[in-house]
């Protein structure tokens, strides 16, 4: 094999690629997706809206527009807010890292969303991690005292926290939002479990970016997120995206699902209710933490366990998270997503099993 290590930069050597496992479990429950795929009687409805697209032709800037202004519409924004659209949320999170000076640092309290770091450390960027208290709850002074530390250009806040489901309080994600000169990126990936929301305050905060994804209210195949902020931001932002990121298919894929945002509404207190009853289930068998999003993470009694009981849950073709490699506050603990109820008691049986 030939060696390129010279031409390669060294935060993209340093780093290993993002694994994704292969092959299709009986139950997928270890990537945050929906378990429910869209309904039968708005399959041949969404077919319908794509049956005639020029998939010759790029995707039209007036599309993009109309893509933009139902999603600020929906969002109730005000004018001078505006929308960033891309590839995934993971593009968009990329996109402001790409556009900010190459030696500043960025903050987020850890563990969190693995991308932040990931991303932050292949595009040459300081990346600080706070951890997060035992119980994972946010450490505000400690933020705070490294916001001070190393003037950040910007501080990442997944709400609610992708691996540990907490909703950090609103009075404490508001203190951090009043720090001088630091950008703040919160991270709404999860909004439709939360129900919790910054998108407001993006209107009088012009140093604050929210970021949304509809991944994780059953769309994921489509890879779509969006931002909003204060047009000074998104017109930055804009110069970075790539022409035509967003296909022809995923913008009027798009279209359609919030024609019947209601019925992936629906879906969502589904998906709710089942992990109020998922967390209560596995109380009596673990360690569970409350989740406001839709997983939750979880240590077996023995935590040097956690490799084992992961690799038994795969034989029983169930297949779940294995969080304990990143050691730190994570060490032993395993992450299961919300699946349908039946998936749900199929994992709580083999988990029964496994321990």
């Amino acid at each position: 094999m030939a060696d390129v290590s010279r031409f390669i930069a060294a935060g993209v050597r340093a780093r290993s690629a993002y694994h994704v496992v292969a092959g299709e479990p009986a139950i997928k429950l270890d990537a945050m997706e929906s378990p429910y795929r869209l309904p039968m009687e708005l399959r041949d409805r969404w077919l319908h809206a794509l049956r005639d697209l020029a998939l010759n032709r790029y995707p039209s800037p007036e599309q993009y527009e109309r893509v933009k202004a139902r999603l600020a519409r929906d969002a109730g924004l005000a004018p001078h807010i505006g929308v960033v659209l891309g590839n995934g949320s993971d593009e968009i999170l990329q996109n402001i890292l790409l556009a900010l000076a190459s030696n500043v640092t960025v903050v987020a309290p850890t563990p969190t969303f693995v991308m932040y770091e990931q991303i932050a450390a292949i595009l040459g960027r300081r990346f600080v991690g706070i951890p997060l208290k035992e119980d994972f709850a946010l450490d505000v002074p400690a933020l705070q005292d490294a916001l001070a530390r190393h003037a950040p250009a910007l501080l990442f806040l997944a709400y609610p926290n992708n691996p540990t489901g907490t909703l950090y309080p609103m009075d404490a994600v508001r203190a951090l939002l009043d720090v001088d000169d630091a950008a703040v990126v919160i991270d709404e990936a999860y909004y439709p479990f939360a129900q919790a929301s910054l998108m407001g305050a993006v209107e009088d905060r012009p140093r604050l970016l929210v970021v949304r994804t509809l991944s994780k209210q059953g769309l994921a195949g489509l890879r779509f997120g969006w931002l909003a902020a204060d047009r000074a931001w998104t017109d930055e932002l804009e110069k970075v995206r790539l022409p035509y990121n967003v296909g022809v298919v995923t913008a009027t894929s798009v279209e359609f699902a919030l024609d019947y945002a209601d019925v992936f509404a629906d879906q969502a207190a589904r998906i709710r209710a089942e992990r109020g009853r998922l967390y209560e289930a596995l109380r009596a068998q673990v360690t569970v933490w409350p989740s406001e999003a839709n997983f939750l993470l979880f240590r077996p009694p023995v935590p040097a366990d956690a490799g084992r009981i992961h690799a038994r849950l795969k034989d029983a073709g169930i297949l779940i998270k294995n969080l304990a490699a990143a050691g730190g506050a994570l060490a032993g603990c395993l992450r299961v997503t919300v699946g349908t109820p039946a998936e749900n008691e199929a994992f709580l049986a083999a988990l029964a099993r496994a321990l």
